[in-house]
């Protein structure tokens, strides 16, 4: 009987890494929303176009954020409701735009203190809800986007970026968006309308912040303190990739599953894989020819995102990748690349989507260990930030919605 059991117990570690394997590259049909990617990509060809026509392409990528964020954190329902919620959300986000651009000119010390203090902040806002919690952590990620973007105009010394007009190009675009649902208000008769990502929890309910919560915060916190004094401390060549990648590669739950962090991990190195190469082309360029291409990948990035918007819920791998590449190529279109340049981008992205993967895994599993010594408690007295399922003694917040 022994003998008879042994070819199975060869096969079964191949067949539950078969069965891995098909869940991370599988996708769902019924998660692609081409409407909503086309919505987006129809009102953010406004700045694009404004931008193009004014010289200031610099300014492209804070507009965008500011659009699409709005757009993510938009939760729905009467129309002075959404304008309130979108102008709190804008006006905040106005201020970490400010704050970063300004930041990002200063030593590597205060980049580092600034990242930290943010992102703590924005991961103890899970005790206002989970609505307000998501859209903290999109703020997050802009902040640390902002750092680095900033940083980089700053030691290019052919592009002119001023921190007021980026704060300005932030709120246009999320003032954009309050003008878009303006008019979609009136065309639908002023009634309430759902938010346009319905897949974003709407609670608002305040919450006791517990213990996990707030370490899960802080581990965030200290992540990115880490990247980003090693990137701009070590002044690593293409060193801001490192922070951006592990930003986007934490998952916004303290329990970070494989699976997900295996689709972020592919989804991220393809992306950056992808922009690498894209920003290829421009390096060999000059003189109104280099004008075009340029022109030509900032209208990719723009369909990145769009591509990005309608398959979020279709795959997540796929979704990762869009975005990644999207917001890659906007950050380092400006500025000449060549192989060295696009090999160091690679790397830094590989390792900073590892370090946020390796740090969520391993939390996740002395969360576990913890849930499992502790005494359940009722599934009422636990939270969840994405409105799904209950976990008992672990209060903290759960879901994928990161932007």
């Amino acid at each position: 009987m022994a003998t008879a059991s042994e070819p199975e117990v060869h096969r079964a570690p191949k067949g539950k890494l078969t069965t891995w394997w098909s869940k991370v590259i599988q996708c769902n049909p019924a998660g692609l929303y081409w409407a909503r990617g086309v919505l987006v990509l129809d009102i953010a060809l406004v700045p694009l176009i404004v931008l193009w026509a004014t010289g200031y392409e610099q300014y492209l990528l804070s507009a965008l954020f500011g659009l699409l964020f709005s757009v993510v954190a938009d939760p729905g329902g009467s129309f002075p409701r959404r304008v309130s919620h979108t102008a709190l959300f804008g006006l905040i986000g106005a201020g970490l735009t400010a704050l970063g651009f300004y930041v990002g000119a200063q030593s590597w010390g205060w980049l580092a203190l600034a990242a930290f203090a943010i992102t703590l902040v924005a991961g103890l806002a899970a005790a206002f809800g989970a609505h307000r919690y998501a859209s903290a952590l999109l703020l997050n990620i802009w902040f640390v986007i902002a750092l680095a973007v900033s940083s980089g105009l700053h030691h290019d010394a052919h592009i002119s970026s001023y921190t007021w007009a980026q704060t300005a190009a932030w709120s246009g675009g999320a003032a954009l968006w309050i003008a878009a649902s303006f008019l979609e208000w009136l065309i639908r008769g002023r009634s309430d309308r759902p938010p346009p990502v319905q897949e974003i929890p709407g609670d608002t309910a305040r919450r006791k912040l517990t213990a996990p919560m707030v370490v899960y915060a802080a581990v965030r916190a200290l992540v990115m303190f880490g990247t980003v004094a090693l990137a701009f401390g070590l002044e690593l060549s293409h060193g801001l990739w490192l922070p951006i990648a592990a930003i986007i590669a934490m998952k916004p739950s303290l329990e970070q599953s494989a699976l997900v962090g295996a689709q972020r991990l592919i989804g991220a190195a393809v992306g950056a894989v992808a922009a690498a190469l894209l920003l290829l082309i421009p390096a060999s360029e000059h003189g109104a020819k280099l004008l075009v291409v340029e022109r030509g990948l900032e209208m990719v990035a723009l369909v990145l995102f769009m591509h990005a918007v309608a398959v979020r819920f279709w795959n997540y791998a796929a979704y990762t990748a869009a975005v990644a590449a999207g917001v890659l190529i906007l950050m380092d279109l400006p500025q000449p690349s060549d192989y060295q340049a696009e090999g160091y981008r690679v790397l830094w992205t590989f390792c900073g989507v590892a370090i946020g993967v390796l740090v969520m895994l391993l939390t996740g599993l002395l969360g576990k260990r913890r849930a499992h010594k502790a005494a359940p408690v009722s599934p009422s007295q636990s939270w969840s930030a994405d409105g799904g399922s209950h976990r008992p003694v672990d209060q903290r917040p759960q879901g994928g919605h990161d932007g």
